[in-house]
């Protein structure tokens, strides 16, 4: 008789402490769209901007894409710029991201504090690197983010603090031969949400280019061990309708657009400006001068 009354009252017991993790669990505020997004199955693309112009930011901040690229690891970026650039456009739909020239604790720190909801770490090539940008950039008892100054809680809110662990989002990169034999073991890590192929200079580490067996073997590995650990997988935006499973994609940068935006624009306005006497545009009657 003690038995089945202790029995039925662990039974009660864990069914309450379910019932209150849950509801725990459901008052978290979620503010990072792009993490919703992908949790629900969907692509997220970003636009890449590498320059200090908070008119261009928020140009392309309000230009369709689901997160801005802050680019930090090839651009001369500051932090201070970057902070300019996220607070001018802070009401914007496209969530800052940030790839880090880095990932120490300093420089993942920085970034959080000034409002990013994603940390996008470069050249992964150890599952330690992971371990440890996950830590620097999640509060206790997750990590150990120190709580400071910077503009994220008037960004995100005075719940911050609270709810921050369950919004950032953390990208690992694959770039070299070296993270590739450990993509198993990164992608592993917890914390980390989601591992990026490194299209470019996965070739350029390896010397093979897309469409080679070799080279198309490497990915192969790096999207099979992602998938494994139930991580999202990126890649570039060129990967979009050509690859399957790819969830995370990064657009070219603001320069790249400019250049496509001025061909389109130009082309439409002259079909044969960029075509050689005597070809006949598309949908052309003429050949052209």
């Amino acid at each position: 008789m003690k038995t089945t009354g202790l029995f039925s009252a662990l039974v009660l017991t864990t069914a309450w402490l379910h019932a209150w993790s849950s509801a725990t669990a459901q008052e978290v505020r979620i503010y990072n769209t792009v993490k919703s997004k992908l949790i629900a199955g969907q692509q997220v693309v970003g636009g890449t901007v590498d320059t200090a112009d908070p008119e261009i930011y928020c140009t392309m901040a309000n230009a369709g894409f689901d997160f801005i690229w802050i680019e930090m690891q090839h651009s001369p970026l500051s932090f201070s710029e970057a902070a300019l650039m996220i607070w001018a456009c802070r009401d914007a739909p496209a969530i800052p991201f940030i790839r880090v020239p880095d990932a120490s604790e300093g420089t993942i720190q920085k970034a959080t504090d000034i409002g990013a909801l994603g940390i996008i770490v470069p050249m992964v090539d150890s599952a330690e690197k992971m371990a440890d940008a996950v830590r620097y950039a999640k509060y206790p008892p997750q990590g150990r983010r120190s709580q400071g100054g910077g503009q994220y809680g008037r960004l995100w809110g005075r719940d911050y603090r609270q709810t921050w662990n369950d919004n950032v989002l953390i990208i690992a990169m694959i770039e070299t031969l070296e993270g590739t034999a450990e993509a198993d073991k990164i992608a592993s890590v917890a914390g980390v949400d989601g591992v990026f192929v490194a299209s470019g200079d996965l070739g350029s580490f390896s010397g093979k280019r897309q469409g080679e067996p070799d080279y198309e073997s490497l990915v192969a590995r790096i999207k099979e061990e992602t998938e494994g650990a139930g991580k999202f997988l990126g890649g570039p935006s060129a990967w979009m309708s050509e690859r399957e499973g790819y969830q995370f994609f990064q657009a070219p940068s603001t320069s790249s657009l400019i250049r496509i935006g001025a061909r389109i624009t130009l082309e439409a306005a002259d079909p044969c400006r960029f075509l050689p006497s005597g070809a006949t545009p598309v949908d052309g009657e003429n050949p052209c001068p």
